[in-house]
């Protein structure tokens, strides 16, 4: 008679060190007991099936020669052809290069800033002045981009205030908002002023999880400023940081459709051309349909591979990530 493996019963011990067994809820009774919260959330995840995982049967327009005024069932199919046409086009490319190059300076410049913030601002002392400094970072966040682009053209551009003031001294202007070696660097000048406050809320509420008995530990075992934070500040802010990095990865392909197109004409389409301005112009205006989802699909599997890629990344350097091991 063969002996049959079972596997053990998920346990774990009291503080006298004795076995105690995990009972599994039924699902009805988790239902039950749950059914409030699964009120609450449905409205959300009907918005959710609508509106991104329903829209995602129109990818299949990327295989097709697609037009917007019959059934999509009477388009012709044509396989790999909108990929082949993208491919063979240099300003795809382009835009392609672009957009890396904006993320990448956006990783490298605007992902810290939320981190630093929600630093300096969790060290102040005063809570009236923790206040006042977080609503003075935050208000930008509302303002839209039609609004903090023309503060910064008011600010900087030809006839701005800089400008201005330089014209009255003698000295010479600067053309930071037509200047396409800069445009990119001003594109992330201008998320960091705007989104960077906003950021912090993270952050902040992460650094006040943190148990104090922990710096109060340290402080006594003669740890010094720095020491606290590399041993106790980062490592309780550590997992929000992967999360948010990962996640950020996901959304590397899209540096922000509105931004830019406020200011594309200024700079010309060589420099301020992205994947997203690329779909708009090639796709939508250009009437390419199949083309522009051809973009839109590439864009979402590049994402995904890049989750996963950045979260089995985060499992080897013993970080959740978006999702645990399986």
């Amino acid at each position: 008679m063969s002996a049959k493996l079972v596997a053990p019963a998920a346990t774990r011990t009291d503080r006298h060190g004795r076995a105690l067994v995990e009972r599994r809820v039924p699902f009805l009774a988790r239902l039950r007991q749950d059914y409030p919260l699964l009120i609450m959330v449905t409205p959300a995840v009907v918005l959710l099936l609508l509106f991104v995982y329903v829209p995602l049967f129109g990818n299949v327009i990327a295989f097709m020669d697609y037009q917007p005024y019959v059934p999509i069932t009477q388009s012709p199919w044509i396989g790999l052809q909108n990929f082949q046409t993208l491919f063979a086009d240099p300003t795809f490319w382009r835009a392609v290069v672009n957009t890396l190059e904006i993320t990448l300076m956006q990783l490298v410049l605007f992902f810290p800033v939320p981190i630093a913030l929600a630093l300096l601002i969790h060290s102040l002392v005063w809570p009236w002045l923790r206040i006042l400094v977080q609503s003075v970072l935050y208000l930008p966040h509302f303002l839209s981009w039609v609004i903090v682009v023309g503060f910064f053209q008011e600010s900087l551009g030809s006839g701005g205030v800089v400008n201005h003031m330089l014209r009255q001294a003698n000295e010479s202007t600067i053309t930071v908002m037509s200047d396409p070696s800069t445009f990119k660097l001003l594109l992330t000048s201008q998320l960091i002023w705007k989104d960077a406050g906003w950021g912090t809320i993270i952050f902040l509420a992460a650094l006040a999880a943190i148990d104090d008995s922990l710096y109060e530990a340290a402080a006594i075992d003669g740890s010094g400023a720095w020491s606290r934070f590399w041993h106790v500040t980062l490592p309780g802010i550590r997992p929000i940081i992967v999360l948010l990095l990962i996640l950020r990865l996901g959304e590397a392909l899209s540096v922000g459709f509105e931004q830019i197109i406020l200011q594309r004409n200024a700079v010309g389409a060589h420099a301020a051309e992205v994947l997203d301005t690329y779909v708009y112009y090639h796709g939508v205006v250009d009437g390419n349909w199949g083309v522009g989802i051809a973009v839109g699909l590439i864009k979402g599997v590049v994402g995904f591979v890049l989750i996963l890629g950045a979260n089995k990344a985060a499992h080897m350097l013993g970080e959740q990530g978006v999702y645990s091991r399986s």
